[in-house]
């Protein structure tokens, strides 16, 4: 049996709403913790997890086809779409599972159903037709976002599809269109183009990825117009139409109306939250351009209730959630932990190669009013990289010359995503240029890039 009461109750078990939950438990409080549909989230069932076991088989059948750069002979690869849906859909139970286990472990209450708020510091859970009310000192909302749909593309689920469709497809489409050139979008790109389907990026900015640095957007246009995928910038699909057997796309371009021809549209145009239906007006929480309003502390403006993860302020990032949830349970509990430095988040993409960084870009530092030192290596002039036949890409490092604070990195190339954490670290500690110069790093390595970077920012650059 349940408890009706709690010191906190979660609305939510995506890596914002667990995380705090444990955090929670950690501290010494009663926990429960409310689910819809399975424990982990988006993230864990069909966002962060599964997609990159997708792209891992991807990355895998890459290797296989290319096996004669390393010297090896592989006959007759073939690359089964079904069986690589099977695995991720294998790794995102495994990692629920493991969920559940922590739940267990941390003696929080699991409660299955949907959740709503209500007065009096109250969650009622509704599952198979019954309500129950459940009752705590303090309620966190971690409810997360879904894939925002745009007017001109509405999802059918079968024709104009979401990344939740994209990674349980039945059948490997032969054509694909990817509106949107974020993270989702390039990965999927990626992934499918890797297979052997056909696919097509259309992008409303400039540029893709147009949220990294230019330099960053240029580098992955290069390698994936090399490997085949068409690219369109400053483009807009006004319509689909789904009458037929497939998709015929139109798109507005700087030059005209274009038609394209598909199996399948992938709608990658960004995260809407989910804040319909849980309760919010009812017990008057304020909200703002689909944002949950809160302090630094995730307070919001009714005593007791909090909002954590893609609900509130910030970047809709897994690693963002789960930092907010333990700052939001340890302030609950009488801590006194630090506000996140939402200046200091990495950002990464999945796609190959790999995209990672964090701060300022260099458009974005020279806006600032910074007088910048700017340091580039290429991977290219890696040993480590040669080695692995991973020679696209580099790591970017952007200065402040006054002092030497390190405003930004961005790199692109494989394993980046490994290497941006050292960064955050050295921006957190306000390490200077040459500190990061003077730190030795492990030869050979990718990371190497890192400190060659520095060097290269103050002409101390020792391979190129």
């Amino acid at each position: 049996m349940m408890a009706s009461k709690y010191d906190i109750i979660v609305v939510g078990s995506g890596p914002g709403g667990y995380v705090a939950a444990i955090r929670a438990s950690q501290l010494g409080k009663k926990v429960a913790i409310v689910e819809k549909e399975s424990l982990g989230g988006i993230c864990l069932n069909w966002g962060c997890i599964p997609t990159k076991a997708l792209l891992k088989s991807a990355n895998v059948f890459e290797y296989i086809s290319h096996a004669e750069d390393y010297g090896i002979t592989v006959k007759d690869a073939k690359a089964d779409f079904s069986g690589m849906i099977k695995r991720s859909r294998g790794v995102a139970d495994g990692m629920s599972k493991g969920v559940q286990f922590l739940m267990k472990k941390n003696k929080i209450d699991v409660i299955m159903g949907y959740g709503k708020l209500k007065s009096g510091k109250k969650v009622e859970v509704e599952a198979d037709g019954k309500k129950t009310e459940y009752s705590a000192d303090s309620i966190i909302i971690a409810t997360g976002g879904r894939a925002k749909e745009l007017p001109n593309l509405p999802i059918d689920g079968k024709k104009i599809i979401e990344y939740r469709k994209a990674m349980s497809l039945e059948k490997q489409p032969k054509k694909m269109v990817v509106v949107g050139s974020g993270a989702i979008g390039v990965e999927f790109a990626y992934f499918y183009n890797s297979i052997g389907t056909e696919v097509t990026i259309v992008e409303f900015m400039d540029r893709i990825v147009p949220v990294e640095d230019e330099e960053v957007s240029k580098a992955l246009a290069k390698t994936y117009k090399k490997a085949g995928i068409n690219i369109m910038t400053s483009s807009e699909v006004t319509s689909v139409d789904t009458k037929g057997s497939g998709c015929k796309v139109t798109v507005k371009t700087k030059k005209g109306e274009e038609k394209l021809d598909c199996d399948v549209v992938l709608s990658a145009v960004g995260v809407s939250t989910n804040l319909e239906g849980i309760g919010l007006e009812d017990v008057g929480v304020s909200t703002d351009k689909g944002k949950v309003l809160v302090d630094d502390y995730y307070k919001t403006n009714v005593e007791g209730v909090y909002a954590i993860g893609d609900i509130v302020h910030g970047p809709a990032l897994a690693h963002v959630a789960s930092a907010e949830g333990i700052i939001c349970v340890e302030k609950i509990a009488g801590e006194n932990p630090e506000p996140l430095d939402y200046k200091n988040i990495p950002g990464c993409t999945y796609c190959s190669p790999e995209i990672a960084s964090v701060g300022y870009t260099e458009k974005q530092a020279k806006e600032a009013g910074y007088d910048l030192k700017v340091g580039k290596f290429p991977f290219s002039a890696s040993g480590k990289a040669s080695a692995a036949g991973a020679k696209d890409g580099f790591v970017k490092l952007v200065f402040d010359a006054k002092y030497g604070e390190l405003l930004g990195a961005h790199m692109i190339g494989a394993n980046v995503t490994e290497m941006i954490a050292e960064i955050v670290a050295v921006r957190k500690l306000e390490t200077t240029g040459h500190e990061l110069i003077k730190t030795v790093h492990p030869h050979p390595t990718m990371s190497e890039a890192v400190m060659e970077a520095a060097a290269a920012a103050y002409d101390e650059v020792i391979h190129i």
